[in-house]
Formats: structure tokens, sequence, C-alpha cells
């Protein structure tokens, strides 16, 4: 490697040609175009492209990504091209602080300080793709899905999922939701998709069936009101959404809840934490029943403390 920088790229803005490219995305999305290939490069992800093969990387949106002329030497391992490395900035956060706070300025030939620098990026892009190997993970080649739900957590993801869970009951739209990480539509929706297999407006609409089974469990709170405050701007259209994903009316869910199974956001979240049991109050979650406010709850404790004593499923 004779050279290291780092770059902000505006929308639209494209780096091509023919040699060694490794770059890694910090922040934005670009696309990388080989002959037979397409893929989106995405925050954390690392690219790594031979001398061999003509490539063209487009930002999506503007782009901060650190670019150099990496090229293999003496081949210790057989590393496709181009070559995609899905979570590389979660796996070697202190290549990721070297390269974005020490950039290597090009010379006539290099010297031992680029050589030393090439070897640790070459290291940390050799094991990441071995370890992909051992695993059958095969992330490599452009036009792959690439997907690994078990991969670091995605912050923009969680941000927008946190966001919405906090506020479902407000007009969120695509182009909001993308806006406030400061992506594009396509670069969101392919994160989430990445992150939790659904789309953004998925996500959505399971957040509020979240949030619309936790207030259904009042009985004494009308149905016009939950669908108020999860979003939805009359009962009927509440109702075909809640029946389209439960199965029953929200009435008919309230007065004889029956067993659902997870939705995405249960599973979205299922690494963090186990949810307890359900309770008799009808929530899906002991968590999710509302506080004991009434005379009504203290005449049925007894009741409710068997139906809790329940296999936690």
């Amino acid at each position: 490697m004779t050279a290291l920088r780092r770059e902000w790229l505006p929308a639209g803005a494209t780096r091509s040609g023919a040699g060694a490219l490794w770059a890694l995305v910090l922040d934005g999305a670009a696309t990388l175009e080989t002959a037979g290939a397409r893929r989106q490069v995405l925050p954390g992800d690392a690219v790594l492209v031979d001398p061999r093969t003509a490539h063209r990387l487009t930002a999506d949106v503007e782009t901060d990504i650190a670019h150099g002329d990496l090229r293999q030497v003496v081949p210790t391992a057989p590393l496709p091209s181009p070559l995609i490395l899905p979570g590389f900035a979660a796996e070697h956060r202190g290549v990721v602080a070297l390269v974005t706070t020490c950039p290597l300025k090009a010379k006539s030939s290099p010297d031992l300080f680029a050589r030393s620098y090439a070897g640790l990026i070459g290291a940390a892009v050799t094991s990441l793709w071995q370890a992909a190997e051992r695993l059958g993970d095969h992330p490599g080649h452009a036009g792959d899905a690439g997907d690994d739900p078990n991969g670091p957590p995605d912050a923009e993801v969680a941000d927008v999922v946190a966001a919405l869970a906090a506020r479902p009951g407000e007009s969120w739209t695509l182009d909001r939701m993308a806006g406030m990480v400061h992506l594009s539509r396509s670069a969101l929706t392919e994160r989430f998709r990445r992150a939790t297999g659904h789309s953004p407006m998925r996500m959505l609409r399971e957040v509020r069936m979240h949030r619309a089974r936790l207030l259904l469990a009042d009985e004494y709170l009308p149905v016009t009101r939950v669908a108020f405050d999860v979003g939805y701007g009359s009962v009927a259209a509440f109702s075909r959404a809640f029946a389209a994903e439960h199965g029953a009316s929200p009435l008919a869910w309230r007065a004889a809840p029956s067993p659902v199974a997870p939705g995405p956001l249960d599973l979205a979240t299922s690494r963090m934490e186990t949810p307890p049991a359900r309770g008799a109050s009808g929530a899906r979650y002991a968590h999710e029943r509302p506080a004991d406010t009434g005379g009504h709850r203290r005449a049925r404790a007894n009741h409710e403390q068997k139906a809790d004593a329940v296999p936690v499923q």
C-alpha cells in the first residue's frame, strides 16, 4: 500500500479504475460495481478489489470513506475479488481508529511504515475472511446476499426501532425514518433487512401492534383511544390492521386472547432478554400488564396468581 486517505464523497460521486482498492465506509452508503456484480456497502463494511478487477464505487448519499491501494504481495489465502466484509469496523475497532486518524501519504516507494500499515490492514481483512470461511458464511463476493443475522448490532437500525417504540402514534414515513439516521431510503431498508429480516414499515406495524396489545389489556380503555394512540386515523383502519396481524378484531382479542407467534419486534429484542410468561390480564408478557389501579384488579388477585403459574413458552 502506498497511500491511505479519508475522504467525504458527495452523493453521486464515483471512484473508478482498474487498480487495487481497499475501502472502509465510515458513514453514509456506497455501491460497488464490477463487471458482473453490484453490491451496496454500508457503514462499518469494508471492500477489497484486486488490481485486475475493474470497479466503480459510487456514493449513494454523502459518504465518509477511508481508502487506499491495498494489494496482496505474498498471498496467504485465496481472497476473492471483489471481497465484501460486512461488520469489519465492529471486528477491528483498533484498525478503524488507526486509519481514521493516521492517513498515509503517497510516496514513490513503500517504506517500512507503509508496509507495516498495509500488513496490519491485510491481516485484519484476511482473518475476517477466514473466520467467515470456517463458519461457512462466505460474505465476500459482491452480489451475494451477505446477510448475517447473528452479526454485530446495527446502531442506526436500533435508533430507529427505539424511536418507533417510544412514539408509535406519530406519523412515521420511510423518509422520516431514513432522515433521522442520515441514510437514504434504500440504505435504511437494506440495513433493516440485514439486522431484523424485515422492512422499516413492517417493523413500524409490529411496534404499533405490540403497543396495541399492551393497551388492549386494559378492558376499560376504549378501542378508539387505542387506535389513535398507536397511530391509526380511524377505528376501522386499526381493526383491519389488527385483524390481519392477529386473526381477530381488537374486541374479540380482548375478550378471548390467544397466543400469537413472536413478531419482528419480539425477535429483534430477544437477544437482550427472554420475556416472562403471559399473565391473566391478557398481556402477552408480564411487563405489558397495566398497573393494578382498581378494585376489580384486587378482587381477582387469587385468580391471577393461579393463572400466572404456567410454564414459560
